[in-house]
């Protein structure tokens, strides 16, 4: 028997080719059993399935390496496996949960099953894709097959290009290309119940999910953040959000409000289909209607998510901490002790910005951040504070719940004006006026940082204007219960165009419009 290849050029639906007695569901960021693309091709073309998900030791072991004994997203994981093994069992199959490494385990297990077939849904990371290039290189040693399909994306790859067969790099002409190629057949859901009577009960040496300590890990505060992890969890927050989806273009920037749909760290893990997302907003926007604008903008998010996925496909070398751009890479950034010391006033929610500070530590709380706050706090790191952006793309990547690399490295290059369609170096984000835009009546400040809620609106944003006498009526007393502010937006601007003059030649966009950043968004 031959080793099968990725299928990664192929559209759906895929052509299997034969049909087999044994095969094995490799779950991974899809932890869900509707409209599943690998699932579903493995109970149609095997007589008997299995189904298996692998806390991959090459993944975690960093983790509890880098001090994140309480990270919330394995937690989640497993409160979503919970869910994910119920819904199995109930079809008449079973989950097995492994805590391995990966590249071993699954080669080992479908040994031991005697499949003939994996079955798993494509990844886009490199990393990801050496680990499955050595599953399937091992498998085919072993005379079985590795099948591998698009799930987590509606195009992916090269399915959308230029004009001249060419990926592109400017995001604008690529949702116009996306919405020009979508069909109601890209969206459509892979049917899973009819074949359900092919799922096979789990061995009783695999009926047993590790638990956190098992795996190494301790509770973190998930249940306190509540958030809901599983496909039912996922399913509660897009109903809620598709009865206001009309009202998204207008709340989304407004960290106080409820505006995004916070559906991104189950999109990240997969406990819901993005064919699903992405069909309710497409239709909705073709429908017309109050709802239609909101939809055309979340709509929109979620192509961003595609289109960054193309990038990391077609430019693997960001993995590698190389800017998209090379000629960004010659900027001399901050460095030395005060690097070090502006790092860790960042982090640590100390820059004497309100709401750089609120941002910092709704992250840290809940591993959480409002896109619009993102985008602010990454601009205030990189810009104001002159610290390389892969700090803050690293610091991102331990605490976000939703932490996906493809979107994380395209929203810090694109702050950095490293980056594919990034803002134009010589636009820099003013942290006090984006607060006075976006949260002017501090709603969210306050919530996060207490000690500031009696100054007045108009001192809130920056408070270091406000008189002395204001200051002590509201109990604010600047250096000692709030930081007096790390730098001076006014100069480090200053200081900021001088450090990109490197790049001026190489990165020039035109002189004009040195003010304020245009607006961009990441999937939320």
């Amino acid at each position: 028997m031959q080793a099968a290849g990725p299928l990664a050029s192929a559209r759906p639906p895929y052509r299997i080719g034969q049909n087999f007695t044994r095969g094995l569901v490799w779950f991974r960021r899809d932890l869900r059993t509707a409209d599943h693309a690998a699932l579903h091709y493995a109970l149609r073309h095997c007589a008997r399935v299995w189904c298996v998900f692998v806390f991959d030791r090459d993944i975690l072991d960093p983790l509890l390496a880098r001090g994140l004994q309480a990270d919330r997203r394995v937690e989640f994981i497993r409160e979503s496996l919970l869910e994910l093994a119920d819904a199995l069992a109930t079809a008449g199959g079973g989950l097995i949960v492994l805590h391995d490494h990966a590249g071993h385990a699954i080669p080992a297990l479908a040994h031991e099953l005697d499949v003939q077939a994996v079955f798993a849904n494509h990844d886009y990371a490199p990393a990801a894709n050496a680990r499955d290039d050595a599953v399937r290189q091992a498998l085919a040693a072993q005379a079985r097959v590795f099948f591998s399909f698009k799930d987590q994306t509606v195009f992916e790859r090269d399915e959308i290009l230029t004009g001249q067969g060419k990926p592109f790099s400017v995001f604008t002409p690529y949702k116009n290309a996306w919405l020009r190629t979508v069909q109601p057949f890209d969206l459509r859901p892979y049917p899973i119940d009819p074949y359900l009577h092919a799922l096979s009960p789990v061995p009783a040496a695999y009926r047993t999910v590790p638990t956190l300590g098992q795996l190494g890990f301790c509770a973190s505060n998930l249940a306190e953040i509540a958030m809901p992890a599983g496909a039912s969890g996922a399913q509660a927050l897009f109903d809620e959000f598709a009865s206001r989806i009309g009202d998204y273009g207008r709340r989304r920037d407004n960290p106080a409000l409820r505006g995004p749909s916070y559906l991104s760290v189950h999109l990240r893990f997969g406990t819901i289909s993005i064919r699903t997302l992405a069909r309710t907003a497409h239709e909705t926007m073709l429908r017309g209607g109050a709802d239609s604008a909101g939809a055309a903008v979340w709509l929109s998010e979620l192509i961003w998510r595609d289109f960054y996925f193309m990038i990391l496909h077609h430019h693997p070398r960001v993995a590698d901490g190389a800017a998209f751009h090379p000629a960004y890479d010659a900027i001399r950034w901050q460095d030395g002790e005060t690097g070090e010391r502006y790092f860790r006033a960042w982090r640590d929610a100390a820059t004497g910005y309100p709401l750089v500070d609120a941002a910092m530590l709704q992250i840290r709380q809940s591993g959480y951040m409002h896109n619009r706050l993102r985008m602010v706090t990454a601009s205030f790191l990189v810009k104001d504070l002159g610290v390389d952006w892969r700090h803050g793309e690293q610091y991102f990547a331990d605490q976000l719940n939703d932490f996906d690399f493809a979107a994380n490295n395209g929203g810090w290059q694109w702050a950095a004006s490293t980056g594919c369609d990034a803002q134009p170096w010589f636009r820099i984000f003013n942290p006090v006026t984006q607060s006075e835009k976006f949260d002017p009546q501090g709603r969210f400040i306050r919530k996060y940082l207490p000690q500031l809620a009696a100054l007045p609106d108009k001192y809130l944003h920056a408070p270091w204007t406000a008189p002395e006498p204001v200051l002590a009526a509201a109990g604010v007393r600047l250096g000692d219960n709030y930081p007096r502010p790390l730098v001076q937006h006014d100069v480090t601007r200053k200081q900021t165009l001088a450090r990109y003059g490197v790049v001026k030649d190489a990165g020039k966009r035109g002189a004009a419009g040195m003010g304020e950043a245009d607006d961009r968004e990441a999937a939320s």
